[in-house]
């Protein structure tokens, strides 16, 4: 019997009883739409935290000024406390001077606050720092030029704009030469960052992130001067050390550390972070996260050729009478393994197909309602369509077999 016949056959099995067919099908279709969907997320996940480590600089070590007093820690530690002054300055200048490995080191202090344009407003994060700052963050200028030295020198009253800054202050007029209003001063738009894509969130569950594109970049100087602040405010919120050497970064935070704990007198008041190390825990904990849920929605599968197995018996039992037919006039036990094993496949198939398409709907569902980030790969979709195959011909072999070896005269008896 030829090929052409065994599918005539085959697709005839499984019109005659449309909805059956169907409902044997859904187990596949949810199981393949479940793989692509979570597989999908996790990728997402993954890009995400890729976005945000490449944003903050791979190279990079970050110290954040951190309050002791706001976990609670008891007395002694809010006695400490008082002996340092949090992160300075002169941290920054002490890092660069005795750590080896650092090849560039800025300040950075922030200011939670509202820029007005006109009666145009948002609320943003106004960045105190220093020029060498667009290098240590990896940025690039669209239009205009990043603060200067003499900027830092005589705390001019000049700003650059993260790109969703400016479509927020000035929409698509131009932006450069125009004022901003920060608090109750008015500072000039010298330059305007490109969109760096950058989300918000948390990388590793430790060290705060969030979108920098919202940012306006103001010289160091000028946001300690030029606006008011508590006596007990540290003088700076984080210092970012660029590392020479990429092997070794674990070995300047070592000694960074060892350096601003020296210098507030034993007390960490500070947090060190190393974006690379991070950003490995988060892929560790993204492949665990990606196994566990390949392996729910792969139940899914699973139960889906449980239903193909038992729907395929049923089948064969229904039919016996067709096979000892068939046998009688000639067809071979291969000709009847071939016809059922291709029925179960072309179920599997089908549903693959039905579940791939379900599951690239779903994941758009999810980035437009839930805000999430998805990314459907092509091996994602390979995969799901493959094992999918594979349970229609590990699932349909069983029931084809028997089919196969049923004997022909005891066939043409049955009832």
């Amino acid at each position: 019997m030829d090929i052409q016949e065994t599918f005539g056959l085959s697709i005839s099995g499984l019109t005659s009883h449309k909805l059956r067919t169907f409902l044997t099908m859904l187990g596949i279709i949810f199981g393949v739409a479940a793989v692509i969907a979570m597989l999908s997320i996790g990728e997402g996940a993954k890009q995400e935290a890729l976005d945000q480590i490449s944003q903050m600089g791979i190279h990079n070590i970050i110290v954040q000024h951190w309050d002791p007093e706001e976990e609670e820690e008891g007395e002694e530690v809010k006695g400490g406390q008082n002996m340092s002054a949090g992160l300075t300055r002169n941290d920054a200048l002490s890092i660069a001077e005795i750590c080896p490995l650092a090849q560039t080191v800025t300040p950075q202090r922030e200011l939670k606050t509202r820029a007005h344009v006109g009666s145009v407003s948002f609320h943003t994060m106004v960045m105190g720092t220093t020029p060498e700052y667009v290098s240590v963050l990896n940025a690039r200028l669209t239009k205009g030029v990043f603060l200067t030295d003499e900027d830092l020198t005589v705390a001019r009253r000049v700003c650059v704009l993260g790109a969703d800054a400016k479509r927020k202050l000035f929409f698509f007029e131009e932006a450069l030469g125009r004022q901003v209003k920060i608090r109750n001063q008015f500072f000039t738009v010298v330059g305007i960052l490109a969109d760096k894509g950058a989300t918000g969130g948390k990388i590793g569950g430790v060290l705060e992130v969030r979108n920098i594109d919202e940012d306006i970049y103001i010289p160091l100087t000028t946001l300690s001067k030029r606006f008011k602040w508590e006596p007990d405010d540290a003088e700076l919120s984080q210092i970012t050390v660029q590392v020479k050497d990429a092997d070794r970064l674990q070995e300047a935070a070592n000694i960074i550390r060892a350096i601003v704990k020296r210098r507030h007198r034993g007390v960490e008041d500070f947090k060190i972070a190393i974006p690379e190390e991070l950003m490995r825990q988060s892929q560790r904990t993204q492949q665990i996260f990606n196994i566990v849920m390949g392996c729910i929605a792969g139940i899914s599968l699973v139960v889906g050729g449980i239903g193909i197995m038992n729907i395929m018996l049923a089948s064969v039992l229904e039919r016996t009478r067709e096979i000892g037919i068939r046998r009688a006039l000639g067809a071979r036990r291969q000709d009847v393994l071939a016809q059922f094993l291709v029925e179960a496949v072309m179920v599997s198939l089908i549903g693959g197909m039905i579940g791939v398409v379900i599951g690239y709907s779903m994941t758009k569902v999810i980035t437009v309602y839930a805000h999430w980030k998805t990314i459907v790969e092509f091996w994602t979709i390979a995969l799901s369509f493959g094992v999918a195959a594979a349970v229609g011909i590990g699932f349909g072999y069983y029931p084809a077999r028997q089919a196969a070896m049923l004997n022909p005269i005891d066939a043409l008896r049955y009832e």
